[in-house]
């Protein structure tokens, strides 16, 4: 079956959605990973950095409720596998590995391994920005062209704008030709600067700040501010100024298609044909600073908090990322480079072959992580929405994560997996 306009603009828009490969700063097709990093991928888990536990769980009746509805929604769904890791303080936690890692080896999901967080890069990303901000080296309201020249209407457009999806620039992965080249040769090395000029090809689609567009092409430019603002590659920034502060051991930006083990295969239906097809490896140096990180189980459940609560920000830098405006989809809103829905604040990440979820309720002070090793939608809905909802519906119902939009309201297109779907 062919992929429709609607499915390949569902596929990288999301895709992108909260990952990020670092590709190269300029030209350069490819750059080694951080050196202080594969020594600590075997490093093992550090639980620090939330509220305490209780370790033996929710008890047996809510245990067995959340095991049936993730089990029920895995297999409607499809999804191969997946892994979900609930912590309440106070109240108990939940961690569970459902499903198979390889459907050709049939080897289970584990709770141990790695995955592609696609769009999840962009809290990342902004948080970077958000360094700079507090060093007083750059200002939200700055127009983008004072960092990077050629941006079509950057004068006029924000870094603010940018980070809350305000920009009214062309999302370069809805471009044909983008998504032809990609998918034919998966492969392929794009840098920032080839990927941007995809969407400069076609006119803004608004005026700068005058509504909601989900684009990774917002976050490549960001990025490219980082780079040029601190004189670092966007790779060693992030690790020096954010990874190593919120001591996440187990989180690394590839420059390639590299990848630590363990990891599971990822599965997606985002290619030329329409058929379902290993996307493991595929390079996601197209993603750049809108989505191609790697991260893992533990890593992401402290980060949920730190992204949420600021941690590694001013209080007054903080208070403007969390600022959230209408993006159009009824309970949900979107700050600077980050999402709150029913309460929930974090992010999702969708990138061919894998999604994830990482948010936080401050209200419970609770965290929710959730890792799939598939992209491939569902009815129209992203296999992780999906998963978030059933869990929220019964721990939170209060604060239900994407919630259903009721007939009346659905537009013509419902993939808000704000992972944005992300695509």
């Amino acid at each position: 079956m062919r992929r429709t306009p609607a499915r390949r603009r569902r596929l990288f828009a999301a895709a992108l959605l909260v990952a990020s490969v670092l590709a190269p700063m300029a030209t350069t097709p490819a750059t080694a990973v951080p050196a202080a990093l594969p020594t600590a991928l075997s490093a093992t888990f550090d639980h620090g950095g939330t509220e305490d536990c209780p370790p033996d769980g929710f008890g047996p009746e809510l245990t067995a409720r959340l095991d049936k509805a993730i089990e029920d929604v895995r297999e409607q769904a499809g999804i191969p596998g997946l892994v979900a890791g609930l912590w309440f303080p106070g109240k108990g936690s939940y961690v569970r590995a459902s499903g198979v890692a390889d459907k050709v080896t049939g080897k289970p999901m584990t709770t141990d391994g790695f995955v592609r967080i696609g769009s999840e890069t962009k809290t990342f990303t902004v948080t970077a920005l958000l360094k700079l901000v507090d060093d007083g080296r750059i200002q939200l309201d700055d127009p983008i062209s004072k960092y990077i020249a050629g941006v079509p209407r950057g004068p006029e457009i924000t870094l603010r704008q940018l980070a809350e999806m305000r920009s009214g620039l062309f999302p370069y992965t809805d471009d044909a030709d983008f998504q032809h080249d990609l998918l034919s040769d998966p492969s392929r090395f794009f840098t920032p600067h080839e990927v941007l000029a995809y969407g400069y090809k076609h006119n803004n689609t608004f005026d700068p700040g005058a509504q909601f567009q989900y684009s990774n092409t917002n976050l490549v430019l960001l990025g490219l501010v980082v780079e040029k603002v601190s004189g670092q590659r966007l790779v060693d920034f992030i690790d020096k100024r954010v990874l190593r502060p919120a001591h996440l051991r187990r989180t690394l930006f590839p420059t390639g298609p590299e990848f630590p083990e363990p990891h599971p295969r990822g599965y997606t239906n985002q290619t030329l044909s329409g058929e379902v097809t290993d996307s493991t490896d595929w390079n996601p140096s197209w993603a750049w600073a809108a989505g191609a990180m790697i991260s893992d189980l533990e890593d992401l459940r402290r980060w949920a908090k730190i992204v949420a609560t600021g941690t590694l920000l001013s209080p007054e830098t903080q208070a403007e990322r969390l600022k959230t405006l209408p993006t159009g989809f009824p309970g949900t809103g979107y700050g600077l480079g980050i999402m709150e829905t029913g309460g929930w604040i974090g992010h999702n990440g969708s990138i061919p072959g894998y999604e994830t979820v990482t948010v936080y309720l401050p209200s419970q002070k609770a965290t929710m992580v959730l890792m799939l090793n598939t992209d491939i939608t569902s009815q129209g809905q992203e296999p992780s929405s999906l998963v978030a909802r059933a869990i929220t519906e019964i721990l939170t119902p209060d604060n239900v994560y994407d919630r259903p939009v009721p007939p009346r309201e659905a537009g013509p297109s419902r993939a808000i997996d704000i992972g944005f779907a992300a695509r």
